[in-house]
């Protein structure tokens, strides 16, 4: 049948990024096991090829030091100062370099109507700072054979359906990871936040346009980014939810971790979202409707934990994530242009940027940075890797402020020596979260059904 779907402006080649992933990928790989989709049968036929014995890590290089005028205990004040009058409620901030942590700290309260102080084991939710998990998680099945980069979906989940047939039959995990499914932006997000269930709205991409093929154009996705977690069920027979827990949090010792709605209630100390109020800011209950999408939106952490992330990122937990696994996570797949837009530290610092698996990528005044932000109703986060400084940065906050996203540039600025901005002056980073398309302004109308409302700000 002929397939219907435009042909993209501007994109990577499909088989070009496949040849930046496939080189990087672990000396132990599978061949993608052909059946029903049933998860026992995928255990059985699973024919593991190994084309080279795995080779001990080699060790990591000297970490750069920073410049003298780095110093977390300013970093420290700067985010005590934000909690200060309830500018933000509470915030939880996470700093590593060299494979230490140089902070791991709560400021504030979890909850303006119970001030109970935040502290470096309360649980925050992540939004899209889950969307790094689901890239880790898909990358440790590829490790030992699971999966691969190039698995197609309907090898794995025969009922999946794209509006065009061919489309269907391309789609693989690696233009899931990379938002490079063909759909509009934010597809389904308006159902979602609805209550629309997910498999409701899986069924309803059969009818969704497509405005390239897959693999061919980037277009962020909430909905069809989760279909990474059936994927992981159907290669493993565990949920999504339980391999995360199984593979990421226990080896990395991010005890305070979970998923879901029931995970962050479930914890001894968690932080309560805020919303603004006549009075100030208004404490709520988690919505759900972002859960629903775990991959995309799932995970609860502490600062802890993330201190505990940023070291295995920063290539400090060999034993769980190998160099050439984090290499090929952190390796941007196709161009995000409009990421440089928005707030003026994008403007000003930011000259590139791009999609890998699950991270955001920048070229950040000619030094590479490894990002994702994220926020849903009452959260906000964001999380940055500097490879070359064997550095990292965590910060999560329980409001719909923005003026805290400041603070990463300016640690960011001091880490690589770079000449000081007034960044924390910067009032809304718009391209920080889903409140606007990444190709039109925050005024910019949106199609019915296809993109989240700014009411809601969801995962991005």
């Amino acid at each position: 049948m002929k397939s219907n779907v435009k042909k993209p402006s501007r994109a990577l080649p499909r088989l070009a990024a496949i040849a930046l992933l496939l080189p990087l990928t672990l000396g132990s790989t599978a061949q993608t096991p052909q059946h029903s989709g049933s998860p026992s049968l995928v255990t059985a036929n699973a024919k593991w090829v190994t084309s080279k014995p795995a080779q001990p890590a080699a060790p990591l290089p000297p970490s750069v030091p920073l410049p003298a005028a780095f110093d977390v205990r300013q970093f420290e004040s700067m985010a005590q100062q934000l909690v200060a009058n309830q500018r933000v409620p509470g915030l939880a901030m996470a700093v590593v370099h060299g494979g230490r942590i140089l902070s791991a700290r709560g400021y504030g309260i979890t909850d303006t109507s119970h001030a109970t102080p935040v502290d470096s084991h309360t649980v925050f939710r992540l939004a899209s700072l889950s969307k790094s998990f689901a890239g880790t998680m898909t990358g440790l099945l590829v490790n030992e054979g699971s999966l691969r980069w190039d698995s197609k979906l309907v090898d794995y989940m025969p009922s999946f359906r794209l509006s065009d047939p061919l489309a269907s039959q391309q789609l693989t995990v690696a233009d899931l990871l990379s938002h490079r499914v063909g759909l509009t932006h934010n597809a389904f997000d308006r159902d979602l936040e609805q209550y629309v269930d997910y498999r409701t709205l899986t069924q309803k991409l059969a009818y969704a346009p497509l405005q390239c093929a897959p693999g061919t154009c980037y277009s962020y996705q909430n909905v069809a980014f989760s279909l990474v977690g059936d994927m992981v069920f159907a290669a493993t027979g565990d949920f999504y939810a339980q391999e995360v827990q199984r593979r990421i949090f226990k080896p990395l010792g991010m005890n305070d971790a979970s998923l879901g709605l029931e995970g962050i209630q479930a914890s001894p100390s968690w932080a309560r979202p805020h919303v603004r109020g006549r009075g100030g800011w208004v404490s709520l209950m988690p919505k759900t409707t972002y859960y629903q999408v775990l991959p995309a939106a799932g995970v609860n952490a502490s600062a802890s934990d993330m201190a505990q992330y940023l070291l295995a990122h920063t290539g400090h937990r060999p034993d769980v994530l190998p160099a050439p696994l984090l290499a090929t996570l952190h390796q941007p797949v196709v161009d995000t242009p409009s990421e440089i837009r928005g707030s003026s530290w994008r403007r000003t610092r930011l000259t590139s940027a791009g999609y890998a698996l699950g991270w955001r990528t920048y070229d950040y005044a000619g030094h590479r940075v490894v990002f994702h932000g994220g926020a849903v109703q009452g959260y906000r986060g964001l999380i940055a890797v500097v490879p070359e400084l064997d550095f990292g940065v965590a910060m999560l906050w329980n409001s719909e402020s923005s003026l805290p996203s400041g603070m990463l540039p300016t640690i960011l600025d001091t880490a690589l020596g770079l000449p000081p901005g007034q960044w924390l002056d910067d009032e809304i980073d718009p391209t920080l979260y889903a409140e606007s398309s990444d190709d039109a302004s925050p005024d910019a109308p949106h199609a019915p059904g296809t993109h989240a409302s700014a009411s809601t700000a969801a995962p991005n």
